[in-house]
Formats: C-alpha cells, sequence, structure tokens
C-alpha cells in the first residue's frame, strides 16, 4: 500500500497534555496479575517502573473505537491506514521517582513519522515521546516506537527471530493465559482486540492466538530485575523482536554485567529471542 509521508508528517509536533493521580487500586491489582506477594500501597509509596502505564488511559468514546478495538485514527496519532499496529519498544529516563497519591501531568508529542519497505511491505514507525512531571518536577522521559505494517501475503511463513542469549543468572518462567492478558488490557484500559479477542486475532490478523502485551512483556523483565535487586533503575530500554503468544510458556532472564548495565530479555517456547532489553541501575 502506497502512504502519503508527506501527509503523515504533518502530524509531527502534535503535542498533547494530560494529568492524572497515582491512585491506589491499580498498584495493587497490577501486583496481583503480576503475582507478587506486595503489601497493599500506602499513599507515599514509590511506583515501580513502567507502572505509570496503568495511568493516563486513552478513554475514547465506544462510538470513537475501530474495527482493531484501538481508538479511529486521525486524532492525536497520524492517521497510518496499515491494518497492523504493534508497540515495537521504547527507551526510558527516570529523573525522580512518582509515588502513590500524587498528582502527575503526561505531556505527549509526535517527534516523528518515517516510513520504510519491508519484504512483506511498506512500514510506517511513529515515535511519540512522553515527559511525565509530578509535584517534584520532571521524573520520567519515555520514547515510545509504534509500527504499522500491511498484512502479510496468505501462507508466507514470518521471519524466524534469532536465538535468545544464553548465560542467564536469573530465570522465571511465565505462563500466559487468556484471564492475564485479559486483566492487562483492562489495567491499561487497552482495547486492541489482538490481546483478548481470539476469532479476530486468529481470523482477521492470522496469528496462532492471543498476542501478550509488548508493554507487559516490558514490565515482566522490569519485574525479574526488581525481584532480584533493589538497586534503582537510572534507565531502561526494550526492543520486541518477535512476538509471543498466550498458546504456549516463555521465559524472562536477566544478566548483571559492568556499568551497572543488566541485560535482560524474553525468550520464545522454541529458544529464540522475543524481546531483547537493557537496565542501567543508579
Amino acid at each position: 500500500m502506497a502512504l502519503d509521508v508527506a501527509h503523515l508528517r504533518q502530524w509531527i509536533g502534535r503535542q498533547e497534555t494530560l494529568t492524572d493521580r497515582v491512585t491506589h487500586v491499580p498498584v495493587e491489582a497490577l501486583s496481583a496479575t503480576l503475582d507478587r506477594d506486595d503489601p497493599r500501597p500506602q499513599s507515599g509509596d514509590v511506583l515501580p517502573p513502567l507502572w505509570h502505564w496503568l495511568y493516563f488511559l486513552p478513554l475514547a468514546r465506544q462510538s470513537e473505537i475501530g474495527p482493531d478495538g484501538h481508538p479511529r485514527r486521525g486524532g492525536f496519532l497520524p492517521p497510518v491506514p496499515l491494518p497492523r499496529r504493534m508497540w515495537a519498544g521504547g527507551r526510558f529516563q527516570f529523573h525522580a521517582p512518582l509515588r502513590v497519591g500524587e498528582e502527575i501531568t503526561r505531556t505527549s508529542t509526535i517527534a516523528d513519522v518515517t516510513v520504510k519497505e519491508g519484504r512483506s511491505g511498506s512500514l510506517c514507525f511513529v515515535l511519540v515521546r512522553h515527559e511525565i512531571v509530578g509535584p517534584n518536577g520532571h521524573a520520567l522521559t519515555e520514547e515510545h516506537d509504534i509500527v504499522y505494517r500491511d498484512m502479510p501475503p496468505p501462507g508466507e511463513a514470518p521471519p524466524t527471530p534469532p536465538p535468545a542469549p544464553e548465560g542467564a543468572s536469573w530465570n522465571r518462567p511465565i505462563v500466559p493465559d487468556d484471564v492475564m492478558l485479559f486483566r492487562y488490557s483492562a489495567l491499561t484500559f487497552n482495547g486492541h482486540r489482538i490481546h483478548y479477542d481470539r476469532r479476530y486475532v486468529t481470523q482477521e490478523e492470522g496469528y496462532p492466538g492471543l498476542i501478550v502485551h509488548g508493554p507487559l512483556i516490558a514490565t515482566l523483565l522490569v519485574d525479574l530485575l526488581r525481584r532480584n535487586s533493589n538497586a534503582t533503575l537510572k534507565s531502561f530500554r526494550f526492543r520486541a523482536v518477535s512476538p509471543l503468544f498466550d498458546i504456549a510458556p516463555f521465559s524472562v532472564h536477566g544478566r548483571p554485567g559492568e556499568d551497572n548495565k543488566v541485560a535482560l530479555w524474553a525468550r520464545n517456547p522454541d529458544g529464540r529471542l522475543a524481546m531483547d532489553a537493557e537496565a542501567v541501575l543508579a
């Protein structure tokens, strides 16, 4: 599909600002979803890294929802006419902690829109930059990579991802199911049907099962770090390499390295790389 790149790039520089409050219940609910035995959150408790995704939820009216469950395109995000939309990766700088009970503000900016040609057709990448401010000033900078792509030709096999790294110091098996994915979708008010509608994801988009959310996998990687280290996170980056599905277990792994860096990755049931990530500790 030919894309009107000049038109899509007119969205560069668009901004939206949202204000929210770090309430208790979503924190407790995500803790339960991740199978953590945390005490009940109290006002003033530090919000764990990446749990800011529980706030600033996309509250589009039901009449504004598109066929894939996302808000119809052409509002804040550019109207990319490609059917598949995925969270491709992200980068984070943690400047100060967010705390339960605080009022927080997020300013989001469309930083770039680019189009590339892949072996299955056009790819459109949208870079969104989020700046989150709390009562004590600048708390978090996030760069969010969104990729839109066309449907693959019928019968085309997906590319084989590279093998996952070996030599992990930390390992945790994850058994995804439709309940886990539904709970995370509900917590983040994510209507994307690929995460909970099995008929849609298999018949309309041609995947073998429900797709595990990219942000959920990234959260599980940081959660693995939290289970094995009390260090404060200075920065984090992740890149989605291949999708994970609810039809088989996967695993998350970590290995501390030099210069306060920690390699993190998710491995699919075949031993292949699903997500690559790196954390830098303060």
